[in-house]
């Protein structure tokens, strides 16, 4: 008489895992090649930047950055190392 095997317990919790990071990694992947397919937004109408100088630094990193034009005169501060960065001071000409 055949008998049918039956697969053990950690056969079967391995490729129930590898099925899992198997969809995982196929997500990520397509999330990523969706993102880069993305249209770029439009930029502002002409003259609607304004000459700005202000100076910002990272208080993680201590990069600095000097923003010249912006939509408004008073912008949000950019973000850097994942955090806003902190005004340093207005600059004036």
């Amino acid at each position: 008489m055949l008998s049918i095997s039956t697969p053990e317990a950690s056969t079967i919790i391995w490729v129930v895992v590898g099925l899992l990071l198997m969809r995982l990694v196929w997500k990520f992947g397509f999330g990523m090649l969706k993102s880069m397919t993305s249209m770029m937004p439009e930029p502002p109408p002409t003259g609607e930047m304004r000459k700005i100088n202000v100076r910002y630094r990272c208080s993680v990193c201590g990069v600095e950055l000097r923003m010249v034009m912006a939509p408004d005169e008073d912008p949000p501060p950019p973000k850097h190392c994942l955090e806003d960065m902190d005004l340093v001071a207005p600059v004036f000409e």
